[in-house]
């Protein structure tokens, strides 16, 4: 219900007109007619002045079609894609480029599931050099890196592949090197990121993607945060000169 008004708030707020409002939904509108049989996707509701009603219309629609719309305005989805709300935030006030990328990989979750891993893969690798910039951190990228030889250099930095650290904190550092590493190898071997042939094999199933970008996601904010815990920014102190006068 809460996705739905969401939905139907930025719908109008886009639109702005029935007639562009009833285009919008018309792209999503699928209709079967085969010999006397006819069916389709959801029914379109009017009004009793003949214009569409949009809040009915989105409440015949199926869940999974509300989620791709929501998706496609931009709308947050935290019930099905739970950290990428919050990420979306701290990509906005700080990684400026990472959050365009990002929001090219989300809107592209449902309709184009294999360019949605490309593009969160290139949004992870950015916000890593990005932080990697920092004069307190010693090493350096040349800008060639990979995701896999990106996430090797910011765990080192951050001390988290550390011999002497207990069993657990060791685990979380191989296990997202591990995670980073199967999503590149899935950006380049099973995404037209690429070039690819017909005989390969294609990720086009939506539910990769969503578990693919919402996991690029939690590794960013945790990347993100351990690096705001390293590395605070600099406090300025404004010094005030004793002759003002006031």
């Amino acid at each position: 219900m809460k996705l739905v008004k969401s939905v139907h708030d930025v719908i109008w707020d886009e639109y702005k007109s029935y007639k562009e409002v009833k285009l919008y939904i018309s792209k999503w509108h699928v209709v079967d007619v085969d010999w006397n049989k006819y069916s389709e996707n959801f029914t379109i509701a009017y009004k009793e002045n003949n214009e569409i009603d949009l809040l009915q219309t989105l409440h015949n629609m199926g869940g999974d079609i509300i989620l791709r719309v929501a998706i496609d305005l931009g709308v947050d989805t935290p019930d099905f894609i739970p950290s990428i709300p919050t990420f979306k935030n701290e990509l906005k006030s700080d990684y400026k480029t990472s959050y365009d990328t990002f929001i090219s990989a989300y809107k592209k979750i449902e309709s184009d599931p294999s360019l949605a891993i490309g593009l969160a893969n290139s949004a992870l690798e950015s916000i890593i050099k990005e932080i990697l910039k920092d004069e307190r951190i010693s090493s350096k990228v040349n800008g060639n890196e990979t995701l896999y030889k990106l996430s090797i250099i910011i765990l080192k930095e951050f001390n988290l592949t550390n011999e002497y650290f207990p069993r657990e904190l060791k685990t979380i550092g191989s296990s997202l090197l591990a995670i980073n590493q199967s999503i590149e190898k899935l950006r380049s071997d099973k995404t037209f990121f690429h070039g690819k042939t017909d005989d390969d094999y294609i990720i086009k199933d939506s539910i990769y993607s969503h578990f693919i970008v919402n996991t690029i996601s939690t590794i960013g904010l945790f990347l993100n945060s351990y690096y705001k815990m390293l590395y605070p920014k600099h406090e300025v102190e404004m010094e005030l000169e004793d002759d003002l006068p006031f």
